[in-house]
């Protein structure tokens, strides 16, 4: 069976793109799509994805109209979550470790969810290394 290599993409209805844009690229380092062909998009670090349909009850969304939920790995969650506080943004910072890392909380500035993980044992590149 053909299997897809990853996720390609993650496209977001936003009120205003260009200031939602430049929050993630600010806050958290991804950078703004590229304006043409010849640039080159965000290359990420190899590491586990989780891709999971959830009830349509669950409370991981927060308001009954998301739809969706991003989970962003991270290196330092302690060092990310400081750097988050200072620039103002809220975070919840999870108080439970779980066998497979550390979580927090926070919103964007459109009230979409953000999950940020620190994968157990700082180990971001998996079995194969």
């Amino acid at each position: 069976m053909e299997r897809v290599l990853g996720i390609g993409g993650l496209f977001v209805r936003a009120e205003d793109p260009a200031a939602l844009g430049g929050w993630y690229a600010d806050n958290l380092g991804v950078p703004m799509p590229p304006e043409s062909y010849g640039e080159p998009s965000w290359w990420q670090h190899a590491g586990p994805t989780v891709f999971a349909a959830m009830d349509d009850a669950s409370g991981h969304f927060g308001r009954p109209a998301q739809t969706w939920a991003v989970n962003f790995r991270v290196r330092d969650l302690d060092a990310m979550v400081d750097q988050l506080r200072r620039a103002g943004v809220v975070v919840r910072v999870n108080s439970e470790t779980y066998p497979n890392g550390r979580f927090a909380d926070l919103h964007d500035p459109e009230r979409n969810p953000v999950q940020l993980w620190e994968p157990a044992g700082g180990d971001l590149l998996g079995p194969d290394g």
